[in-house]
């Protein structure tokens, strides 16, 4: 077992963890956290992305103790449905919401790109969301709602 210390959300934990563990499995088995999903355990297809001091990382393939000492959020951060996000309220807005099974990862890989891109471009958006896989194919929608919320802040 190995002990480790990090911060979720805003909120610390301790816990002790397998070495072989996971940070998805972390996030969702032990904290609780079921925004974070898991899709194809590889890498590929960014529905299991979390922000990691700041950057999106994949939790499928962070171990657990890499987590040690690093400030995690997940999309409850956020808001909720009484007081929603600037950019959840966009991504509703646009419709970009359908299935939902990719949206908390999309939404922290646009909260990264609006957070480190004053005034982000097609481009800059098309690049940052090649990491999540929308099986509905929402991708214009996503596009447009970050465009609208990076438009309302400058």
């Amino acid at each position: 077992m190995i002990n480790i210390s990090l911060r979720v959300n805003g909120r610390n934990y301790e816990l002790n963890i397998e070495g072989n563990e996971r940070l998805i499995d972390v996030l969702r088995d032990r904290l609780g956290f079921k925004s974070v999903k898991e899709g194809c355990g590889s890498g590929d297809c960014g529905l299991c992305i979390v922000l990691m001091n700041g950057k999106p990382v994949h939790s499928c393939m962070v171990m657990g103790f890499q987590a040690r000492e690093k400030e995690i959020t997940t999309v409850e951060h956020l808001g909720d449905e009484d007081n929603l996000h600037p950019i959840q309220k966009a991504f509703t807005d646009v419709g970009a919401v359908q299935c939902g099974y990719c949206i908390p990862a999309a939404i922290l890989v646009s909260k990264h790109i609006l957070e480190n891109h004053e005034n982000p471009t097609q481009n800059d958006i098309r690049w940052f969301l090649r990491s999540v896989l929308c099986r509905c194919g929402s991708y214009l929608r996503f596009e447009k709602a970050i465009y609208e919320v990076s438009q309302q802040v400058r």
